[in-house]
């Protein structure tokens, strides 16, 4: 009895699909609900569970192609069970991951192949590299796309002799259909020294290069700069961290210090907690915070909702959870979709200072930078402060210069004495 594969029934807002890995392929034996295939969208991946028990039959859409909800991809023999004496398909490395399958009598087991992220499989795939060859630097050894870009800047330095030949796809084994057509697409282009690699822009960074010129052009971006003096938030943090960690089983960082310092502000400004609906200004009467955060794939903004129902431990919590999962590709749309405000922080990579630029269709959107020891003026004399840029980037046809610039002033002055935010005044 066959069993037909089909994509997951996307959301409303979501209209077409990239299959991004197989992770079975034809001959394969599968349980039900394991994972089959990844399907990547302009918002998130979604996961293609086998529908029963059985063997992987027919792989009918491939890697790299466009999908619907609904549409056909594969079938699955519900009746069949996976013959033992016949040869175990090559898959790609990117797509085999350890399965604790038993090997065949006479067979020696072959070594696993270490987990990787979505992204660094793809880019695997395109250039046929083999995953048991490149250490991971991600959690539990996991494969990022850094790693495989750093092997392949390795590969383009090496002798041209000690390079193996690229084998053509119109040779590539039969077996591994799925990665056929992503390999087709990653061009390898060579002059003389100076080599260069072409590759289709994946789903969301499409999308999120669409929201970037939409905000460029449908809003009047301006943004205000201030500087706050972090050694207050940081006493504290060391007065308290060993305790706070203790009791809640979480570490105690210095978002969840911003989040409270951003809700408070927008309390008393809530133009910067608005949006724009065609002729109408929508004031938003909750706080639903945008956290930017880098994963593989790119940048993603999960939301906190209701942050200013949350406790610091449950803000750290909430972020420490989105990092982990963005890693992972593990989001959902609904915890990527809506929010009334967005906090970005550069700081993490090194900037010192930058102008975010907004999330559509929310009015404004703040920046955190790297904290730097620097000589600033107090009371008469110059002494040494950790100090951080911040920049408040707002929509000039909402919202007016005074209530920015004062909204960034609050947020700055919070976070120089937060015991502020506990008083809520």
């Amino acid at each position: 009895m066959t069993a037909e594969i089909t994509v997951p029934q996307f959301p409303e807002s979501v209209t077409e699909g990239t299959i991004l890995t197989w992770h079975k392929q034809p001959g394969e034996k599968v349980a039900r609900g394991e994972l089959l295939a990844e399907v990547e969208t302009d918002k998130i991946v979604f996961e293609v569970p086998a529908p029963d028990d059985g063997v992987l039959t027919e792989i009918t859409i491939p890697v790299g192609t466009t999908v619907k909800s609904g549409e056909l991809i594969g079938r699955l023999d519900k009746s069949a069970k996976a013959a033992s004496s016949a040869p175990r398909p090559a898959a790609a490395p990117a797509e085999r991951a350890s399965d604790g399958a038993v090997a065949e009598p006479g067979m020696q087991p072959a070594p696993p192949t270490p987990l990787a992220m979505p992204a660094a499989k793809q880019l695997m795939e395109e250039h046929g590299l083999d995953a048991r060859k490149i250490p991971g630097s991600g959690k539990g050894g996991r494969i990022l796309k850094e790693d495989v870009l750093k092997q392949l800047d390795m590969a383009e330095a090496a002798p041209a002799s000690a390079q193996p030949k690229a084998v053509p796809a119109s040779r590539a084994p039969a077996a591994t259909p799925a990665a056929a057509p992503s390999q087709a697409k990653a061009r390898v282009v060579t002059k003389g020294k100076r080599p260069e690699r072409r590759v289709p822009m994946t789903r969301l960074r499409k999308r999120i290069a669409e929201r970037l010129v939409e905000a460029q052009q449908t809003a009047a971006i301006l943004t205000t700069f201030n500087e706050v003096n972090m050694q207050p938030v940081m006493e504290l943090r060391a007065r308290h961290r060993e305790r706070f960690e203790k009791e809640y089983g979480v570490r105690l960082g210095f978002m969840s210090f911003f989040v409270k310092a951003a809700v408070e502000a927008l309390k008393h400004f809530p133009e910067l907690n608005a949006s724009i609906d065609r002729d109408d200004v929508v004031y938003h009467g909750f706080y639903d915070i945008g956290i930017a955060v880098s994963s593989p794939r790119g940048l993603v903004v999960p939301v906190l909702r209701d942050a200013d129902r949350l406790t610091m431990a449950e803000t750290e919590a909430g972020i420490r959870d989105f990092g982990e999962r963005a890693q992972n590709a593990q989001l959902t749309l609904e915890e990527i979709t809506g929010g009334t405000f967005t906090i970005t922080n550069g700081g993490v990579f090194g900037s010192l200072m930058s102008t975010p630029i907004l999330n559509p269709p929310q009015s404004a959107i703040l920046g955190m930078h790297k904290i730097q020891e620097r000589p600033v003026a107090e009371g008469g004399q110059v002494v040494v402060r950790p100090m951080m840029y911040l920049a408040l980037s707002y929509d000039h046809r909402l919202v007016d210069g005074r209530e920015a610039v004062q909204c960034l002033v609050m947020i700055k002055e919070l976070l120089e004495d937060p015991t502020r935010l506990l008083l809520e005044v």
